[in-house]
């Protein structure tokens, strides 16, 4: 007979039966009374009168008794703790019992009692069980850890556990390996600063090893454990991925997402040229789209997770599209989570059957479905341009069908073709004005009042059909009523006489009859322009509309990128961080990918201005996915942390040593900063050379070159460039950014001038530059010190060093920047000059400086013009010397003054010059030589800016 008898009894006076059995000498009745007992607490009695007598039942052999008075303790101790007290001898005394099923259970059933009183006494078992002998008991233990930690943090500690359960990764059994990680990620949640985990690649190739023998819950413990660390490089991430590929085939989801989540993470490390990266890519598909197999409940969760993928890596499931189209029986939320992947995943090789399958979907019964499939085809005709047209002409089908909510949300999507796509598609604006009275949704209605203000001069009847919306307009949303005020301003602009009445009165509705404030400010902004000055009216209500961007509904990429750390939780369904719903300080520690290896960068880097543009010519910037620009998005609004520059091994620099190097060796001192790194270090050939070249004396034919005193001229602060635009206010919602650079005694600085042309007050201010040549970066905070109110300039002058990361960028003077405000984040990128890195010690001793030339290889030898420069030879090396390029010596030849100087960059590169000046004549020969010739065309442009200005 089953246990169920013993939750249908109705008897009364029950509890003086069960304390009789309870207290009987028979082991069966015994254990027949502990059952009433827990089916009794089960369905909600209130048992704890019994609880000594169910006490005195723990003292049995039998392992089933014993497990269901420990039920009963861990239910009733909270509620009767001087009770549970009496409890503990025998927990004590089973925790050496010689059956290791009972050791195990009287060491958990401890760490349940959260009773203070207890836990004190849990110590000593504890760290026996902890190095039993037996795997099973330890693995309890290792979890009881955790739950005492919950408990009493410090006791914890204070007693040593955390050492012991570190110690037991080298433990034999993977079960108990597995439940050390379990416990020690549970301990870390509570502690994020803590390195509790300490993974080291010793540990983690334990874990990898564990990892196979382990039950499935356990490989999910490992595996977030392991999407925790990061590889030292690009060659043990990918021996992680390769030991981690296996776990996609397992039969639970849970280990699935977990594996995808680490080998998502890794990839990042890997370069796209090697043949693995393309394997793994392959790997990935199939163990995703078997996730979509389940039934719908558990299958939204992998779709959830599948949009995060697409959008990062949508590589992985291009071949894939069919597995997203959607089923009759699929429930709403599946319906629309696909609808969105399968317009992630759109492209100009699948799109003629995703416009079928779309345009199937748009005549479905399910409104909300059609909806957002009507939508879909319009956001299909923006991200592919080449399906544009047959987007058009089925968007037009569909209006032909007359359903409302259908003709509704083409106009809407069509509104947009339009902004994508101007001067393409109009010929359509026919046939929507046809339907212009079926439409009753604010959201149609303000598309449809767009499109006929937008092309009011194509449209014969625009005034009557405007008219026709003014009627009633207090009764329309805020929208519609912003949308026509809008419309009609441009139908006026393009038709003056025509409309002037209409304008007249849409003003006046706006203004004087209207209390929505934000209607009222923009009805007197017109007004006020279109009374002061048309022309600039019909500039800015006319001006030339950006292009709308493909994908707007992108996860901003540094979310994205903290998402993918997350896949398999929550916080990849709802697509928010977990500091976003989860309470408290647990669990709320923010992860990031790790850094792009320098070959996958190079792939990826913005396109960035031909060397040698004008610093006026700002290359323009916009970050893409997966641009170099998402690195600036994690603005860290902090201090910025100074620190010694990466190491050269971990810099992609080509063949030339542009960080330096060449002539500080043979100077004996290193470069400021650099310290031990390999920055100083001198090729081989060079370091060999240099003392048989110090030693030797110097050539009488070029002894003569030598012969001036140190210095020429006065030092009187390096040139500065005015200031230029560095983002327009247009570009940046208001915010106009401009700068120049400046160094003055040794320090670099980036003096900049906020404008606030928006009409809202801008706060947060805070900055970030991306990598780039020489390491530039902000020594201290943006400094904006009050809220920059509308119409409001303020001047900051930025410190600057060198120790940030060192990419080569092309133009090597490229700075990428992003400015984070309370609205957004701002990107921009300017040409810095390359004078602002000359450094004050850059005048290099005269021997040094022959000995120095004639060991440069001619073929790094460059000669170039400056024409129109009126000086003389002193006010020339006077005014090169104001920034820091140095005249080491000067001699006559033939009539020509000849100056030899010498700089140094900040990165120990140093140049060596040749200035050969002819008197009375504006053309200025200059020679260049340097180990890192792609310097010197950046050079010439530092010289002619100083000596022409």
């Amino acid at each position: 007979m089953t246990d169920s008898k013993y939750f249908t009894t109705t008897k009364k006076g029950e509890i003086f039966e069960l304390k009789a059995e309870l207290n009987s000498d028979k082991k069966e009745k015994k254990k027949e009374a502990v059952k009433k007992v827990i089916a009794s607490m089960t369905v909600g009695k209130d048992v704890s009168a019994l609880f000594p007598d169910v006490v005195n039942c723990m003292q049995t052999d039998n392992l089933e008794l014993k497990k269901l008075v420990y039920l009963y303790l861990m239910n009733y101790a909270k509620s009767q703790p001087d009770m549970a007290i009496m409890a503990v001898n025998t927990f004590v005394k089973d925790c050496e019992d010689p059956n290791p099923l009972i050791r195990a259970l009287a060491v958990r059933t401890m760490g349940c009692i959260r009773v203070d009183k207890i836990t004190e006494y849990l110590c000593e078992p504890l760290r026996k069980c902890l190095k039993d002998e037996d795997p099973y008991v330890r693995k309890t233990a290792a979890v009881c850890v955790a739950k005492l930690h919950d408990i009493n943090a410090q006791l914890v500690e204070d007693q040593g556990f955390l050492d012991t359960l570190k110690d037991l990764i080298s433990d034999s059994n993977p079960m108990v390996v597995a439940n050390r990680v379990a416990a020690l990620s549970e301990i870390a949640e509570s502690h994020p600063s803590s390195n509790l985990l300490d993974l080291k690649a010793q540990s983690i190739n334990k874990l990898l090893t564990a990892l196979n023998e382990c039950t499935e819950w356990a490989q999910i413990f490992i595996l977030d454990c392991l999407g925790n660390y990061m590889p030292k490089d690009d060659r043990e991430a990918q021996s992680i991925c390769e030991r981690v590929t296996p776990r996609l085939s397992h039969a639970n989801s849970a280990v699935v997402l977990s594996a995808v989540k680490v080998l998502m993470k890794f990839m990042e490390m890997l370069s796209k040229d090697l043949d693995y990266y393309a394997t793994l890519l392959k790997k990935l598909a199939p163990p995703l789209v078997t996730l979509l197999s389940a039934e719908p409940e558990p299958q939204y969760v992998p779709l959830r997770n599948i949009n995060l993928i697409v959008q990062k890596r949508p590589e992985i499931l291009k071949h894939e599209m069919k597995v997203f189209f959607v089923k009759y029986n699929d429930p709403i939320y599946v319906k629309l989570e696909k609808l969105d992947i399968m317009i992630r995943l759109a492209s100009q090789a699948n799109i003629a059957q995703v416009l079928a399958e779309l345009k199937e979907y748009a005549t479905e019964v399910d409104v909300d479905f059609v909806r957002k499939a009507v939508r879909a085809i319009g956001r299909c005709a923006i991200k592919v341009e080449q399906s544009a047209e047959r987007c058009v002409s089925t968007l037009l089908d569909l209006i032909q069908t007359k359903v409302n909510y259908v003709v509704q949300e083409a106009i809407v999507v069509i509104k947009d073709i339009f902004r994508k796509y101007p001067n393409k598609y109009e010929s359509v604006i026919a046939t929507l004005c046809e339907n212009l009275d079926s439409l009753d949704e604010p959201e149609a209605r303000a598309a449809m009042i767009w499109i006929v203000g937008e092309y009011a001069e194509r449209i014969d009847n625009a005034d009557e059909l405007l008219e026709s919306f003014l009627d009633g307009f207090h009764d329309e949303s805020t929208q519609v009523q912003l949308q026509l005020l809008t419309a009609i301003v441009k139908l006026f602009l393009k038709k003056p006489t025509e409309t002037q009445e209409l304008v007249q009165q849409v003003l006046s509705l706006a203004t004087q009859d209207s209390d929505n404030p934000d209607l009222r400010d923009r009805g007197y902004i017109y007004w006020r322009l279109l009374s002061t000055d048309p022309v600039a009216a019909k500039e800015v209500v006319l001006a030339e509309k950006p292009l709308i961007s493909e994908e707007t509904d992108l996860i901003e990429p540094t979310l994205l990128d903290e998402l993918i750390c997350y896949i398999g939780t929550l916080a990849s369904v709802y697509h928010k961080p977990p500091n976003a719903f989860v309470e408290g300080g647990r669990g709320v520690v923010h992860k990031s990918l790790p850094p792009r290896t320098a070959s996958s960068e190079s792939t990826e880097s913005p396109e960035a201005a031909p060397a040698g543009a004008p610093a006026s010519d700002q290359p323009d910037v916009i970050p893409a996915q997966g641009d170099l620009l998402g690195d600036l998005l994690n603005l860290d609004l902090g201090p910025p942390v100074s620190g010694p520059p990466l190491a050269a091994s971990s810099v992609q620099m080509g063949a030339v040593d542009l960080l330096g190097g060449g002539l500080d060796s043979l100077m004996g001192d290193e470069p400021e900063g650099i310290g031990d790194s390999n920055f100083g270090a001198p090729p081989a050939s060079v370091a060999a050379a240099a003392p048989a070249r110090l030693g030797a004396p110097v050539s009488s034919g070029l002894s003569d070159l030598f012969d001036l005193t140190s210095g020429v001229g006065t030092l009187s602060g390096s040139y500065v460039a005015p200031k230029a635009v560095w983002l327009p206010a247009m570009k940046a919602k208001g915010l106009e950014i401009s700068g120049t650079f400046t160094r003055q005694v040794g320090s670099i600085s980036m003096d900049l001038q906020l404008t606030n042309k928006a009409l809202q007050v801008m706060t947060d201010f805070a900055i970030q530059f991306n990598r780039n040549s020489f390491g530039l970066a902000p020594a201290a905070p943006l400094q904006v010190h009050a809220p920059l109110s509308p119409n409001q300039t303020v001047e900051i002058s930025l410190p600057l060093n060198t120790v940030g990361s060192v990419m080569k960028m092309e133009p090597l003077n490229n700075l990428q920047v992003a400015v984070k405000n309370n609205i957004d984040v701002f990107y921009f990128s300017t040409l810095y000059p390359l004078h602002v890195l000359f450094v004050e010690d850059g005048k290099m001793d005269r021997q040094m400086f022959l000995a120095t030339w004639k060991d440069i290889p001619n073929e790094n030898e460059a000669q170039f013009q400056i024409r129109d420069c009126p000086l003389n030879t002193e006010a020339a090396s006077s005014k090169l010397q104001s920034s820091n390029i140095f005249t080491v010596a000067k001699r006559t030849v033939e009539g020509q003054d000849m100056l030899y100087q010498s700089l140094k960059l900040t990165n120990g590169i140093w140049v060596l010059a040749e200035l050969r000046i002819q008197p009375g004549n504006p053309s200025f020969t200059l020679s260049l030589k340097c180990r890192a010739p792609e310097v010197s065309q950046h050079d010439i442009q530092a010289y002619e800016t100083i000596l022409k200005n």
